[in-house]
């Protein structure tokens, strides 16, 4: 029969049987405490995403760079923890998607345009060569 120590979990624990010690630690010394902080930017880019959406494509390129930006600062900073950083993600995103409608509505303006000064003019010279 040999001698092994009692098993005291997958954690470890005190040979006293007491609560087990997270791993890495000294007893009696509990892991740093993170606390999480807000992004400055984060109700601002959602908002204006929103905005962007619902009211006015024009401020959809703006929400699209402000999320960006913001984006690249918590990536700039691994050691936070960020607690509104789906909010930027999704300010990002509904600046993203009305940059895209706000893009999309100024090609079909443009095209309805070229379209009707197409028709304009071939009607201009029908009428010219029907009047002469």
């Amino acid at each position: 029969m040999t001698d092994q120590p009692p098993y005291n979990g997958p954690l470890g624990g005190t040979p006293q049987g007491g609560a087990p010690q997270p791993p890495g630690y000294p007893p009696g010394y509990a892991p740093p405490q993170v606390h999480a902080q807000d992004h400055p930017s984060g109700t601002t880019v959602l908002v204006i995403g929103i905005l962007s959406l619902v009211l006015c494509q024009v401020l959809g390129p703006i929400a699209w760079i402000q999320g960006n930006k913001a984006r690249r600062e918590i990536q700039a900073r691994p050691d936070v923890l960020w607690k509104n950083e789906g909010m930027i993600t999704a300010g990002w995103v509904l600046g993203i998607i009305s940059s895209v409608l706000l893009i999309l509505t100024v090609l079909f303006v443009i095209g309805f345009l070229v379209i009707g000064v197409f028709f304009a003019a071939s009607a201009s010279i029908e009428g010219m060569a029907l009047a002469g």
